[in-house]
């Protein structure tokens, strides 16, 4: 992580990283023109990379005018596709490629990264709200980031971000409410129910309920 070629990737300097979005890039002429310039020697480094995101995005015919690229690539390239789709990326695609599943980050991780990040950057938050945060990602540490950034508002505003705050940012429900709602339904109690239905039509959307 010391080398001139990973301080250039870490900060998103390398001329021998490109990162391509395969969803506004996915048509054939986007993939000619990519063959085009995978001929060109690296600058600085060893090897050109070429990062393709959402890879199974391309058309079939986007796939196929890679195929042989890929078949065949030149010795200082390499090509990374990522996707959270692979089933959509054509088998033919997939046979010449090494290929490396990732699993969802821990929610303690993501918790320390958030409280690490928001140190830095001093933001105010505590750790309800970091928590809230940490669960409510999925285990998207890229997910998780985005929403810290749009807390960072919230935080230049008032004293500290609080675990309200973020369950708003985020229009979802209070766990507090679920938990009522369980209530409810363990004890028959169709009232009290109805009740919740009623106050939750009014300050959240109800699909929130089922996710």
């Amino acid at each position: 992580g010391k080398c001139p070629s990973c301080i250039d990737i870490a900060n998103s300097n390398s001329i021998d990283v490109i990162e391509i979005d395969a969803a506004s890039n996915r048509n054939v002429e986007d993939a000619r023109n990519l063959i085009d310039k995978v001929h060109f020697m690296p600058v600085a480094g060893k090897y050109k990379v070429y990062i393709i995101d959402e890879v199974h995005m391309l058309t079939p015919a986007a796939f196929n005018t890679l195929l042989k690229t890929l078949e065949e690539p030149p010795k200082n390239l390499v090509f990374i596709l990522a996707t959270t789709e692979s089933h959509k990326v054509l088998t033919t695609i997939i046979s010449r490629c090494q290929r490396f599943d990732f699993k969802r980050v821990y929610q303690e991780l993501i918790s320390l990264k958030i409280k690490e990040i928001a140190k830095k950057e001093e933001i105010k938050i505590n750790d309800k709200a970091v928590s809230v945060i940490s669960r409510r990602c999925h285990g998207g540490m890229r997910d998780a980031l985005g929403l810290l950034d749009q807390t960072s508002v919230l935080s230049s505003l008032k004293e500290e971000i609080t675990e309200n705050d973020i369950i708003s940012l985020m229009g979802s429900m209070h766990e507090d409410t679920l938990f009522k709602i369980a209530d409810c339904l363990a004890n028959r109690d169709t009232g009290g129910l109805i009740t919740l239905i009623d106050e939750i039509s009014i300050t959240n959307e109800p699909v929130q309920v089922i996710r």
